[in-house]
């Protein structure tokens, strides 16, 4: 089972995966300390922009992928309005009790959610994962062995589900019938996952031998078929957030869209 999204290659794509990496990682740690709902709102802006422009796939894709993440926003959103601490009280009836402070605390979570969604999104559909690990082993030093490893368990992964349409396939042509309710269900898995489960410790055996022979475990300095190097496009993408975030928090400061700068309940 092959999966092609045909999109078009932007300047995104061609970062140094570790780099872009890394810096995911900063910024995922830096969103924790927001604690300004302004600044967390144009944070959140600078991100999707991100996404939206130069992710490189078509806009109704993009905004279908969207719409999970727009769900996350409201549900952490509304379970923090809804049930929330504060003291200026908006509107209560039995369990609901919307504050003010409660409310701008759920816009601010809805919003950091928002934001994690958009850093890890643009990171997967711009980062092809082959450069990522050959990224990782020369750039980061990444043992080869481990490196070779998740490629080999990503690969097989289109193939187990091949694997789960042709015996699905099977059981439908032979008439199988399984029974409804908790036992069903349990003879339905033993059915699936015994000839899935002796196939996929036959691959991993053939594999663990393959990579003996080419001594993945020995050798330390190897050479890669994919030179991944550093470009003008690392140092583009570090500049995008300093100034963009820079100017988000400018704005936040002399243009607050609410009147509250700091979130937290005390």
């Amino acid at each position: 089972m092959q999966f092609d999204f045909k999109y078009k290659e932007t300047w995104l794509h061609k970062l140094n995966p570790s780099f872009k990496l890394m810096t995911m990682v900063v910024l995922f740690l830096s969103v924790l300390f927001i604690h300004n709902i302004n600044f967390m709102l144009n944070y959140t802006i600078v991100t999707l922009l991100l996404f939206l422009i130069f992710s490189g796939h078509p806009f109704k894709r993009v905004l279908l992928i969207l719409l999970p993440f727009l769900f996350i926003f409201i549900s952490s959103a509304t379970s923090m309005i809804f049930f929330g601490k504060g003291d200026t009280t908006w509107f209560k009836w039995g369990l609901i009790h919307i504050t003010e402070e409660s409310f701008f605390r759920g816009i601010h979570l809805g919003l950091r959610a928002l934001t994690f969604a958009g850093l890890g999104i643009t990171f997967a559909l711009t980062t092809r994962p082959v450069y990522l690990f050959y990224s990782l082993m020369q750039q980061m030093k990444l043992p080869p062995r481990y490196a070779y490893s998740f490629m080999a368990g990503l690969r097989l992964i289109p193939i187990m589900f091949e694997e789960f349409q042709t015996i699905r396939y099977a059981m439908k042509v032979r008439g199988v019938q399984h029974k409804r309710g908790v036992k069903g269900f349990y003879e339905k898995l033993r059915v699936y996952s015994i000839p899935m489960l002796s196939q996929s410790i036959r691959r991993a055996h053939r594999i663990a031998v393959a990579m003996e022979a080419k001594r993945f475990s020995q050798v330390k300095n190897r050479t890669f078929y994919y030179k991944i190097s550093f470009s003008k496009f690392d140092l583009l993408f570090l500049l995008y957030f300093i100034v963009m975030l820079s100017a988000a928090y400018f704005l936040s400061k002399q243009f607050p869209y609410f009147p509250i700068t700091d979130v937290r309940y005390e």
